[in-house]
């Protein structure tokens, strides 16, 4: 031990946060759980981070922590002696710090209402150190598709697929290397019958490249042995799976996986229980993670009005959208907001699907067109629990999501998001079942102002996509014809 090295055991952090009577949280117990609306009495756990909590309905405060890297995960529990009052709950009953060392930062946002605190977010970012990759160049956000059928067949109909979707990435899922939960399968080799060099070389050829999922029992065994195989083979990037991030030892093993991806130029995807801290301003080859109750477990409405303002606020979540697959709840308007909605630079669509049960129907030009990352975000509805609206600019386009929870409703989107008096050719996605196609969505052009209120009448579990373009960047002849059919 260096001589000036101080050794700590810290116990406990007992942390307070004392709130006015009345004020109610957004409650729940895991990272991939269900959330409720409660006050601050009764609650049988301690509640995920980080926790939003009604204060006054024009007061929101939302608790959180910040470059959480050599600590233990941390909750929020009621105290025991004081009412109306939250404690930091630590995973570890001890936690060992050899100096110099550092404890997270406790996050407190508030403001007037919760689309306030999204639009604030990259707080978590900021209290994190700036990144130590000097050459970014190859790490590349982009959308994903999983194949779970594993052959080589199957792999290049999915990169088909990807190409002619505008999507950069293809993810081969667990078992490509063996049974993912047994120590003995070895993910320095291909077990399914996967030609991985054609694959890789075809995907290349085309503009998209392969992820691989490994599973934390060969990332425990052979993470240093299977990384530099992985630059060697051309992999793009690695998703963590089943990762545990509960104790200190977990928090500080995670993190030293992604910085081992790094020097592998490997970009990561940790799925499950881990939830970011802002850990990827320092090593921004993390581009996003789960730690979310995401599209495969097919929640409600309801609850993908409450994510934006609860969970999305720490960072990115993967919330593997899904589409075609006939177990989803809402509509099909519905599932097409969500890359705008949810966040993340890695963006997994057609979460189920495969190429052959899907069908091209024109609304998959939105989830063609639409970025993964953003330059502005404005919140213009954040009824929390009914609907909400999110739009978001890459360059002078805007993306706009629009969803409507478990009841049918009414909802007016303003447009001062937009440049003011400017005009932009609106292209809406709703839902109509009077269309003839499977997803029952209607794809209609629009021409519209800056500022121009726009209406929604909206189904249970229903949405609208929005993408708008600046006029003057699009076809003359096409908005003569709207000019002529549509008043300013």
């Amino acid at each position: 031990m260096h001589p000036e090295a101080i050794y700590h055991r810290l116990l406990s952090e007992n942390t307070e946060f004392t709130f006015p009577e009345g004020t109610e949280a957004w409650y729940t117990p895991w990272a991939q759980g269900s959330y409720e609306l409660r006050p601050l009495e009764g609650w049988e756990d301690a509640c995920e981070r980080p926790v939003t909590l009604r204060v006054a309905d024009d007061l929101w405060v939302a608790l959180g922590e910040a470059a959480q890297v050599d600590f233990p995960r941390g909750k929020f529990r009621l105290s025991e002696t004081k009412p109306n009052t939250l404690v930091t709950a630590l995973n570890d009953n001890a936690t060992d710090l050899v100096t110099p060392a550092a404890t997270p930062w406790r996050v407190i946002m508030a403001a007037n209402r919760p689309g306030e605190l999204l639009e604030h977010n990259d707080i978590f970012l900021n209290l994190n150190d700036a990144s130590q990759i000097a050459d970014e160049s190859w790490i590349r956000p982009g959308k994903i598709m999983r194949e779970t059928r594993l052959t080589t067949e199957n792999a290049l109909a999915v990169i088909d697929f990807c190409a002619r979707h505008k999507m950069q990435y293809l993810l081969f899922d667990w078992l490509w290397y063996g049974p993912a939960f047994d120590f003995a399968s070895d993910a320095r080799k291909v077990v399914a019958p996967i030609d991985m060099p054609r694959v890789v070389a075809y995907g290349k050829e085309k503009g998209v490249g392969i992820w691989l999922y490994v599973n934390q029992h060969a990332l425990q065994k052979q993470a240093e042995e299977i990384f530099p195989v992985f630059r060697e083979w051309g992999i793009a990037g690695v998703k963590f799976g089943f990762v545990q991030f509960t104790s200190q030892h977990w928090s500080e093993w995670v993190h030293r996986l992604v910085r081992l991806a790094a020097e592998n130029h490997l970009m990561v995807n940790i799925h499950d229980e881990y939830r970011p801290t802002g850990y990827s301003r320092t090593w921004p080859n993390l581009l996003t993670q789960e730690g979310i109750r995401g599209n495969e477990e097919f929640p409600a409405a309801s609850h993908n009005t409450v994510l934006p303002f609860t969970r999305m606020l720490c960072g990115a979540g993967d919330y593997t959208v899904c589409y075609f697959d006939p177990r989803i709840r809402n509509t099909h308007a519905h599932q097409l907001t969500f890359p705008v909605l949810f966040f993340s630079p890695l963006q997994t669509l057609y979460w189920y699907d495969t190429p052959s049960r899907t069908r091209e129907v024109p609304e998959l030009e939105f989830f063609d067109n639409v970025p993964v990352v953003w330059d502005d975000t404005k919140v213009v509805d954040d009824t929390m629990g009914e609907h909400i609206a999110i739009a978001r600019r890459s360059g002078e386009e805007w993306f706009a999501g629009v969803i409507s929870g478990d009841k049918a409703c009414g909802v007016t989107l303003p447009t001062d998001f937009l440049d003011a008096g400017r005009d932009y050719v609106l292209r809406a996605y709703t839902d109509d079942e009077t269309v003839d196609t499977p997803t029952h969505v209607r794809v209609s052009y629009h021409l519209v102002r800056g500022g121009m209120p726009l209406l929604f009448s909206l189904q249970a579990r229903g949405g609208a996509a929005l993408h708008f373009l600046p006029a003057d960047r699009t076809d003359t002849k096409g908005i003569k014809r709207l000019k002529a059919n549509h008043k300013l």
